[in-house]
């Protein structure tokens, strides 16, 4: 399926998604192969129970058997039988700063993946196609570092104790002021843990009586917090605005269940890029509706800010929209700025009254003082005010290396989802031994990459993920390009119908494919 949306209208710009369907036989052979996979467990975990296989797995004591299980069978059945099998390829221990290239501790396993061994040899100057490094600021050298290292001489590494209390230093009300700035907005709050940043906010701002209205493909932790609210959740179909209006109707004429009053708020949970299809929300249209049905909106900023728009200012300015419009302005520090923590920016009512009433404001320790440094040089630097124009510039080489990366994989033949614009490039592996398979033949050639399989994905759409940096040279491209091509051929994994006709001349807001036979 592609999405095409030229301009005018709701859109000041091109807006090219495609996400091209599973072959059939591809589609038949990924079940049958799970299914041979499932047939095997049963009768291995058979074997266990007769003690002609040692088992491995953690199992109750005997004086615990008649107990209820403490976990769910099939996870059990699914951990111990299928992700053993290629658990190696997940947890990698690497020792270095996760830049453009990394360092990786080498090990081994004896016993097919339940134990490992550290040879002691390190595997240098590995491609990093897999760190959320999008404008290349985690860097052992540089501004940044070197204002974290004078911060942490002087402030030292803890703050041990909250906001409320002891922890409010100079630097986070900084921080919280030039984040309103970069972000365009009345006022900001800046919290320790990303995902908390979601989790604790969400259920502070809707409750009993209020309706959430969520993407399908919503971070875990959007959907932990909306659970946590004690709101009503209902789904829409990913980026499908036919689907959110019908709930939106939907709520507004039929009310709260039995009682049939009208919901307290609707609160409706986005994404700006969703980090595992490579989607980019189609947020003018999602604005539109907001207003039409007088909603809230909330904005997941995570993987969008500093990657997308002209200065790196996220999925607002991308399709420069007001940032008055996003009622929850949510992001993290984690991935853009090489650092670790979350923000929430939108107008100072709302910052107020999430200061008292987050318990991620309340309970939670302040920001590690050099992280904040970080954060601060990272963006100062993105807006120009370090009086250099790196900043600007490394959003630019974003914007070209993703366009030259998804280009290249598509000529190829592999099958690509998501946004032209995204630094997250899933590309399809479909049968679960080609996950394992692939993230060990690409790191026998030196190049570091993410692969996922259920359940963070469909259980027919294991993908290798991608993640652009600007700190990636053409010359580090080409190389993992080269790399992935071969692994392609010898796993077989160019499933595309359509290959993508390398055109030098191509018009920036046009695909052209020709049909090849099967």
């Amino acid at each position: 399926i592609n999405h095409i949306v030229h301009n005018g209208g709701l859109y000041k710009r091109p807006f090219n998604e495609a996400f091209e369907e599973t072959p059939m036989l591809v589609a038949v052979l990924t079940y049958v192969g799970y299914g041979v996979l499932t047939l095997f467990g049963y009768l291995r975990d058979f074997m266990r129970q007769w003690k002609i296989e040692k088992c491995q797995n953690a199992t109750e004591r005997e004086e615990q058997k008649d107990f209820v299980p403490l976990y769910q069978d099939f996870e059990n059945f699914y951990n111990r039988n299928l992700y053993m099998r290629i658990r190696d390829s997940w947890n990698r221990p690497i020792c270095s700063v996760p830049g453009a290239k990394v360092d990786m501790m080498e090990r081994v396993s004896h016993d097919y993946n339940w134990t490992f061994t550290y040879t002691g040899r390190v595997i240098k100057d590995i491609i990093n196609m897999g760190s959320y490094n999008y404008l290349g600021f985690a860097q052992k050298a540089g501004a940044c570092q070197e204002a974290a290292a004078k911060v942490l001489s002087q402030y030292g590494a803890g703050v041990c104790s909250t906001r409320q209390e002891m922890g409010n230093l100079d630097k986070h009300e900084e921080l919280e002021k030039l984040v309103a700035r970069f972000l365009g907005v009345e006022s900001a709050m800046a919290y320790g843990m990303g995902f908390a940043t979601n989790s604790m906010n969400i259920p502070a701002l809707v409750g009993k009586g209020c309706l959430i209205l969520s993407d399908e493909l919503n971070h875990a932790s959007l959907v932990l917090g909306a659970r946590l609210s004690g709101a009503t959740i209902r789904i829409f179909k990913h980026n499908n605005m036919q689907s959110l209006e019908k709930l939106l109707k939907d709520a507004i004429v039929h009310g709260q269940p039995r009682t049939r009053r009208p919901w307290k708020k609707i609160l409706i949970l986005v994404e700006g890029i969703y980090s595992m299809e490579g989607s980019i929300v189609r947020l003018p249209e999602v604005i539109a509706l907001k207003k039409k049905y007088k909603s809230y909106l909330y904005l997941d900023e995570a993987h969008s800010i500093g990657a997308l728009g002209p200065s790196g200012r996220g999925v607002v300015e991308y399709f420069g929209l007001n940032p008055e419009d996003v009622d929850v302005m949510m992001g993290t520090f984690t991935k853009s700025f090489g650092a670790a923590g979350g923000y929430i920016g939108g107008k100072k009512e709302l910052i107020d009254y999430l200061r008292t009433y987050s318990h991620s404001a309340a309970y939670a320790a302040s920001m590690s003082p050099p992280v904040v440094e970080q954060i601060i040089t990272s963006v100062k630097c993105i807006m120009g005010e370090d009086g250099t124009t790196i900043g600007r510039a490394r959003v630019q080489q974003l914007a070209e290396n993703t366009r030259y990366f998804r280009r290249r994989l598509k000529e190829m033949g592999f099958i690509i989802y998501g946004n032209e614009d995204s630094p997250v490039v899933p590309l399809m592996l479909y049968m679960p031994a080609k996950i394992g398979a692939f993230g060990r033949e690409m790191l026998k050639r030196n190049i570091g990459v993410v692969v996922v399989g259920f359940p963070a994905t469909p259980i027919i759409e294991s993908r290798a993920r991608f993640c652009l940096s600007a700190a990636h040279t053409k010359e580090m491209l080409d190389t993992a390009l080269k790399e992935i091509n071969e692994v392609g051929d010898l796993l077989q994994l160019k499933y595309s119908r359509r290959r993508l006709v390398p055109l030098l001349d191509r018009p920036f807001d046009e695909t052209t494919y020709e049909e090849t036979e099967d």
